[in-house]
This record gives C-alpha cells, sequence and structure tokens, in this order.
C-alpha cells in the first residue's frame, strides 16, 4: 500500500496491474480506498470499486480544482489582511506567526488522525490560519524593521516561483516523465523526515550555539539546504498528484476533494516558505 510524504495523503492504494494514469482520468477496478477518509469511504472486502450512495457522486478532477482554489482564494485573502495588518501595528506580526502556525498545524493534525480531511470548515479554517502565518512572515522576511532584507517585490517572486514550480510538476505527472512508484514514495517520505530532523535540530543546537548547525543562517550551507528543501517539496507534489489521481479513480465521494484541497495547500504553503527564505538570502548578499 502507498504511502505519501503529505500528512493527508497516507495509506492509499496502488493502481491495479502496476500502470500509470494521468492526474484526473478515471480507471475501472480501483484498489482500495485508503482509511484517511474513513470507513465509510473503505471499499469492502472483495476490493470491489467503491460503491457510492444514492445521494452522492464519485469525486472528479472539476471537484479537485473548485475546491483547492477556494482554499488557495481564502489563503490569499487572509494573508493580505495580515500583511496590511502587521504593516500597521508591528507587534501583530509575531502573534500571527506563532498563532497562524500552531492553529494549521493543530488543524492539520486534527483532520489527520480524526479523518476529517473532508471536512470544509477544518479546510478553511486551515487556509485562514495559515494566510495570517504567511502575510505576516512575508512582511517579516522583507520588513527592515524586522531584520528583514527589504524590498516587498521578493514577495511576488516568491509567490510566482511557487506557481511556477507546482505547474511544472504537474506538467512533468501528467507527461509520466517522472512515475510514482513504491521506491520513489520511500525516497521522497525518507528525505522529508531527514529535513525534518535536521530543522529540529538546528532549532535546539541554536539555544546553544549562536546559529546552530547554519541551516538557516543566510551562509552556503543554509542555500544549499533551501534548495534541497525547495526540491524535495516539488517532488512531493507529485506524490499528492498521484493521491488524488487513485481517489478519483477509487470513486471516492464528491466531498474527498476537499482534503485533496488541503493536501496540495499545505505542500504549497511549505514551497513558498522555502522559496521566500531562498531569495531573501540572496537579496541580504
Amino acid at each position: 500500500m502507498r504511502a505519501t510524504s503529505n500528512p493527508v495523503f497516507k495509506n492509499l492504494p496502488k493502481q491495479e496491474g502496476g500502470g500509470y494514469a494521468n492526474f484526473g482520468s478515471g480507471v475501472a477496478g480501483a484498489g482500495q480506498l485508503g482509511q484517511q477518509f474513513g470507513n465509510q469511504y473503505s471499499q469492502p472486502p472483495q476490493y470491489q470499486p467503491y460503491q457510492q450512495a444514492p445521494a452522492t457522486r464519485s469525486m472528479t478532477i472539476d471537484d479537485v480544482v473548485t475546491k483547492t482554489g477556494i482554499t488557495l482564494g481564502v489563503l490569499s485573502v487572509s494573508a493580505i489582511i495580515s500583511y496590511i495588518l502587521s504593516s500597521a501595528n508591528n507587534s501583530l506580526a509575531p502573534l500571527f506567526v506563532i498563532g497562524g502556525g500552531l492553529v494549521g498545524l493543530v488543524l492539520v493534525l486534527v483532520a489527520t488522525f480524526g479523518r476529517k480531511m473532508d471536512n470544509p470548515a477544518i479546510v478553511l479554517g486551515y487556509a485562514v490560519a495559515e494566510g495570517l502565518f504567511l502575510g505576516a512572515l512575508s512582511l517579516m522576511f522583507t520588513s527592515v524593521e524586522f531584520g528583514g532584507v527589504g524590498g516587498s517585490a521578493l514577495i511576488g517572486q516568491a509567490v510566482l516561483g511557487t506557481f511556477g514550480v507546482f505547474a511544472g510538476m504537474l506538467v512533468v505527472y501528467k507527461t509520466g516523465a517522472i512515475r510514482v512508484t513504491p521506491r520513489f514514495t520511500r525516497m521522497i517520505v525518507g528525505a522529508m523526515i531527514g529535513v525534518l530532523v535536521l530543522i529540529v535540530g538546528n532549532l535546539i543546537a541554536s539555544f546553544f550555539t549562536d546559529g546552530g548547525f547554519g541551516l538557516r543562517d543566510g551562509g552556503p550551507i543554509a542555500i544549499i539546504f533551501s534548495l534541497v528543501c525547495i526540491a524535495i517539496a516539488a517532488f512531493s507534489f507529485l506524490l499528492d498528484f498521484d493521491a488524488a489521481d487513485q481517489l478519483i479513480r477509487a470513486q471516492a465521494p464528491e466531498k474527498a476533494a476537499w482534503g485533496v484541497a488541503l493536501g496540495l495547500t499545505v505542500t504549497l504553503v511549505w514551497l513558498y516558505v522555502e522559496i521566500l527564505r531562498l531569495l531573501s538570502y540572496f537579496q541580504s548578499d
């Protein structure tokens, strides 16, 4: 059973016959739907295609696009409001960063372990919290009052870079240039775990040594580390696309698209933060 780097896309089945399908395509006889959407969405023991309730239609690629667009729209509005409020009152920026980040993390954990990925209130609540986080964090990276590099143009560059990487990886997935195999999945998940360990270790080391391991101080090591994080985030999009593809083939209910939107948004937020951080390194030089 295939895993994914994104916490809201886990325990999804491999496609029967080992074939490959582009994002959003439908294949008859799909495997068992992952447990993360609850037992009510799981396949019966005979591994038959998902039997939807009479009043429920199956998820489509249009549902994924619509729900993801709504989620990103809410996040963007929240981020703009956070940026404006933080600019007017600098004392709000740390509160938005810490509060928004913690609330967003809690909501992702609730959605993942509480099997509520298809709950629009949780997904949109995450979008609001992360918007507050990103807006204030963007200000702190670019405002000289917070020791930033100055120049709000970095924010626009980071946004363009984020969606450029997203679009590029979608093309890579659709063309089959890189296939999502169990081995590829294990490599990406292992890399993400390694990065997480390094980030936590660097944070702990920073309490005792100025700059910690040098992973976030803007030096050569920090630049290389950010590039590695960006690469891992980019490749994790392939796993997210594949997980969404499997849900569509398994004929998951339409509301499961909210879980797909949450997963993609989590990856986009991580990618944006890493690109913004990297750009700030070069600007400071």
